[in-house]
């Protein structure tokens, strides 16, 4: 249930980000819902095949439930990382845009 609560959130906030910029808002919700299933998958995978070359009797003893929490900040991570990578070159993206229209509205024309 956790979860869920969770990717709606994320969903939100990058929904709002792509509306902020005119970019395809479902598209990068789901993007960023993602990211944290990316994130999540790969820090798994890594871990997974460490253990395995480095200490396979390991990998029976693990708990389920226990591994699955500690991947959580994995994908948190992937998301925010993401997040925040969006939202540096969209605004550095449009930040030209923006200058020459208020150059252009500021100007006074005789």
């Amino acid at each position: 249930m956790l979860g869920i609560i969770f990717l709606y959130w994320v969903g939100k906030y990058y929904f709002k980000l792509a509306e902020k910029y005119n970019k395809s808002k479902w598209g990068f919700a789901i993007l960023g819902i993602a990211a944290y299933y990316s994130g999540i998958l790969f820090a798994s995978l890594t871990i997974g095949i460490l253990l395995g070359l480095y200490a396979p009797e390991l990998i029976d003893g693990i708990n389920d439930t226990l591994f699955g929490i500690m991947m959580l900040p994995f994908g948190f991570l992937m998301t925010f990382g993401l997040y925040k990578f969006l939202k540096m070159t969209w605004e550095k993206n449009e930040s030209p845009q923006n200058e020459i229209t208020e150059i252009s509205n500021n100007q006074n024309f005789r």
